[in-house]
């Protein structure tokens, strides 16, 4: 018999479609099948740390499972064992390991266990507080698709229907004007949602961090479509593909934050340099936070209800410190420091990307 009778929820990391369909399967469940008492933590790690805990009941879950975002807030520049507590004399951040102080938090209300959605960055801060003591059981959470150990995310899903959707209205202006155009996409350093999106909505050229780009041979590629009658091309561009011997684009550098680095830029940079060396009208559209927003598709619903679902049943058959994954069509879970401090990316002998292959679709690489 399990004796958990109170934990917390907490939702960090980068907003995401689906988030509230997880807080409302883990509340409903532990309140209505187990009688557990449920609290919300605002604001992800940094609700934490500054002990901004409240409890949550079943009607403050009652009709979130359509809405985008999070309940609970979220942060995505708060490490525990990290985190900025103040600034030197030149304006350089202090840091400073406040992992105790989240223990401290946590036990002076008797929670026995905390439920953290998040994605990689997330997952890895909480791995110092399960080495604390702390029973953290994780819920992958990422529209970049990129959590190591799971086949797929929540959120991943609904962005990859907001970038097809993108995609699909750039083909009617982009043939109206005979052009190229280039849309930049998200997912940091994989490519799996440029990757997805660019097959559904048919796009000619699809440019991903995994496979290293030639420029010209994209160029000679828009060109030949445009010799043969085509008039235009799609160019679905992720903001982390970089050139043969180049580095992706960074577009600035926050200290602040875990993850400093933040890429951008890359689109224009591809749309200038066709424009440049074919002679072709190119445009380029960044899409950006629209793809983390909105109502998740029906598909995210019902798998972060499961996640949801899934990470009750862990924690009460007894589990400590793990996550929840899918793998193939299955529920299952794996250690969760097994998915910290790491990414997963788009193998080179992915099935889809034959698929793209075998219509034409071309992916910058030189010997293609």
């Amino acid at each position: 018999m399990s004796t958990v009778k109170r934990i917390a929820i907490l939702t960090g990391g980068g907003d995401c479609p689906g988030l509230n369909a997880v807080i409302r399967a883990v509340a409903k469940t532990a309140i209505y099948q187990h009688g557990i008492r449920v609290f919300g933590i605002e604001d992800g790690f940094l609700g934490l740390i500054e002990d901004r805990i409240s409890e949550l009941t079943s009607m403050h879950v009652s009709g979130i499972l359509t809405i985008g975002g999070t309940i609970l807030g979220t942060n995505n520049k708060t490490n525990p064992a990290n985190h900025i507590t103040g600034y030197d004399d030149h304006g350089a951040p202090i840091h400073e390991d406040v992992s105790d102080r989240c223990v401290e938090n946590l036990r002076k209300r008797d929670i026995d266990a905390l439920i953290v959605i998040g994605g990689d960055g997330t997952i890895s801060c909480a791995a110092p507080l399960v080495e604390k003591g702390i029973n953290c059981i994780g819920v992958p959470k990422t529209i970049d698709n990129d959590i190591v150990g799971t086949d797929i995310t929540f959120g991943f899903l609904t962005a990859v229907n907001t970038a097809t959707d993108a995609l699909d209205k750039l083909h009617s202006t982009a043939a109206s004007h005979h052009r190229v155009m280039v849309c930049e996409l998200m997912g940091r350093n994989a490519g799996w949602i440029t990757l997805n999106a660019g097959v559904a909505s048919g796009a000619d050229v699809i440019l991903i961090p995994e496979i290293p780009y030639d420029m010209d041979r994209i160029c000679q590629f828009v060109e030949s479509r445009m010799h043969r009658g085509r008039g235009f091309s799609i160019v679905a561009c992720a903001e982390g593909a970089k050139p043969v011997d180049g580095e992706p684009v960074v577009a600035r550098y926050d200290p602040t934050s875990p993850d400093p680095i933040r890429l951008g830029g890359i689109g224009e940079r591809v749309a200038a340099t066709i424009g440049e060396k074919t002679g072709i009208e190119t445009r380029f559209t960044v899409l950006g936070h629209i793809q983390r927003g909105g109502t998740p598709v029906p598909s995210d619903r019902v798998l972060a209800s499961q996640f949801g679902h899934h990470a009750m049943k862990i924690l009460m058959d007894g589990g400590v410190g793990r996550m929840v994954v899918m793998q193939g069509m299955t529920l299952d879970d794996v250690d969760l420091t097994f998915a910290a401090n790491k990414q997963r990316l788009v193998p080179h002998d992915h099935p889809l990307l034959e698929t793209a292959r075998s219509v034409r679709t071309c992916f910058g690489d030189p010997q293609k």
